[in-house]
């Protein structure tokens, strides 16, 4: 068996994470740079990851009533202008077409000719766009409700871009819903971060916490946002997702207006709600290791690979045995699908192919030689363990399932445990401090991680949360009930909040 380097990534998650974060995504081929600036290619192995992540929410999204659509791109300017707090929080992100032609230039290159008689922004999110069509859409409340669901790619010009986590362009896909009630489209709001919790927890085997964000930290024109944050393996949090209950803000811009069955004229209620290709950046955050990227088994894109070890004219009979267990594996199923499961026969050291899967995060590994064929075994790895072991082919086809069952649910606990070890309950401004304070501000030690504490948003407070880089998560939707002491002003506080440091 070939030996591990020492450290399949280098620098290490303890050396240097967000290099170490780098390094992953190119070891795993899950993306690379795009020669326009901050914008990525995704790689087939990224994207396969994505495609599943699609599928699975698509599907979860359809069983809610859901029904997917596709709407324009651009958004011509005066859309965004009919809500200022939306434009507000989204002006300095916006992609903005100004001409629709290209003209030689008098020292032989091209310029933009042919002005456009209004400005159209390069979607950064599709609230006004998608409202003007529902104006039209809406004419009573036997029209109610619309759920409607979008694919697509946005495009929010960030100046400080990680693939993944933040890109001027990423995919994702976004809801917009339009209710009858404010009570429908509050429970629409609920439902549908609900949903995202369920994804996460059960998909991505990720923990998260539900919760709503405080005002300042709402999303640009809704009433309320709520969001599921996650603890990434630094201490850090990242939002893997938000619902946002919009009230009639947009209703109003938009002029969605329904005729109700009392006959009067009133402004409907919406929703939107969305997560993006940032979930990648999560789950590699969350599980991965110093050896490469880390997959849950209900969304690795190759579930199980079989290795062929051989010289020469071993190949066919090892070949021929390898074809038996690649369909007797296939015929079994995982999450209610068949395992999928890949050979990798390429003419590669046996180790340099090992690792290749390692760094690519394949949950199980299947080793077969000659020496296995005798035995009727293979040589079993487990990405989220670090041995090896030999198990009859009789074993391994028929425990196939339970074994990336344990790997899915093992990846849950360690992420579960990591945030519980991690979580901390501070009621003094001082605690506070040290908690997310570097004890050594020239070393790379991770530190500090969920803080729960009570609060009131005073400006004070603010001045200190910007001091130590720091922000309110969310306020958690359950262990809210007991009210407390500010932890900053000592004034009287209704709530809890999650304060961590952030992506």
């Amino acid at each position: 068996m070939a030996k591990a380097p020492k450290n399949a990534i280098s620098p290490t998650r303890a050396e240097d994470y967000p290099e170490w974060y780098q390094q992953v995504i190119k070891a795993s081929d899950l993306a690379e740079n795009s020669p326009v600036r901050g914008c990525m290619v995704i790689k087939p192995w990224g994207y396969q990851l994505w495609e599943n992540m699609q599928r699975a929410l698509d599907d979860m999204f359809k069983a809610t009533g859901h029904q997917n659509a596709y709407f324009p791109l651009f958004i011509p300017m005066s859309f965004l202008e009919k809500e200022a707090e939306h434009v507000e929080g989204f002006a300095k992100e916006c992609a903005v077409v100004t001409h629709h032609r290209l003209e030689p230039d008098p020292d032989g290159g091209l310029r933009p000719a042919g002005e456009l008689e209004e400005p159209l922004i390069v979607r950064p999110t599709s609230e006004t766009i998608i409202g003007a069509t529902y104006a039209k859409w809406v004419q009573s409340y036997r029209d109610l409700p619309i759920l409607i669901n979008q694919w697509a790619n946005v495009v929010r010009w960030e100046m400080r871009t990680r693939m993944f986590l933040r890109t001027a362009e990423f995919l994702w896909q976004e809801g917009h819903t339009v209710h009858a009630t404010r009570e429908e489209a509050v429970e629409e709001t609920e439902r549908m971060i609900q949903v995202y919790a369920d994804f996460a927890e059960n998909w991505m085997a990720m923990p998260v916490t539900i919760g709503a964000k405080t005002a300042g930290e709402r999303f640009p024109g809704a009433v309320e946002t709520l969001s599921i944050e996650a603890m990434m393996q630094d201490r850090k949090a990242l939002q893997a997702g938000t619902s946002h209950f919009l009230g009639q803000n947009f209703s109003k811009a938009q002029e969605i207006v329904f005729q109700s069955e009392s006959g009067s004229r009133e402004y409907a209620w919406t929703t939107s709600w969305g997560v993006s290709t940032r979930l990648v950046g999560a789950l590699l955050m969350t599980h991965s290791d110093d050896d490469g990227l880390v997959l849950p088994p209900k969304l690795a894109p190759t579930q199980v690979v079989i290795l062929p070890i051989y010289k020469g004219e071993q190949r066919a009979a090892v070949m021929e045995y390898i074809g038996q267990l690649t369909e007797q594996l296939r015929g079994q199923t995982y999450n209610g699908a068949p395992i999928r499961v890949e050979v990798d026969d390429r003419d590669v050291r046996g180790g340099e192919k090992k690792w290749h899967h390692v760094k690519r995060g394949v949950p199980i590994r299947l080793e077969v030689g000659p020496k296995d064929i005798e035995k009727d075994s293979v040589f079993m790895g487990r990405r989220d363990q670090p041995k090896s072991v030999g198990m009859s082919r009789a074993e391994v086809v028929g425990k196939i399932a339970d074994l990336l069952g344990e790997v899915q649910q093992n990846l849950f606990d360690r992420a579960a445990q990591l945030r519980s070890d991690n979580t901390v309950t501070i009621t003094s401004e001082a605690d506070f401090r040290d908690y997310f304070t570097p004890k050594n501000p020239d070393s790379p030690e991770i530190h500090g991680g969920f803080a729960m504490c009570h609060f009131s948003d005073e400006d004070s407070l603010q001045d200190l949360l910007k001091e130590l880089k720091v922000t309110i998560r969310c306020v958690p939707s359950d262990n809210n009930d007991t009210p407390g002491t500010c932890f900053s002003t000592g004034k009287p506080a209704e709530k809890q909040a999650i304060f961590a440091k952030a992506y």
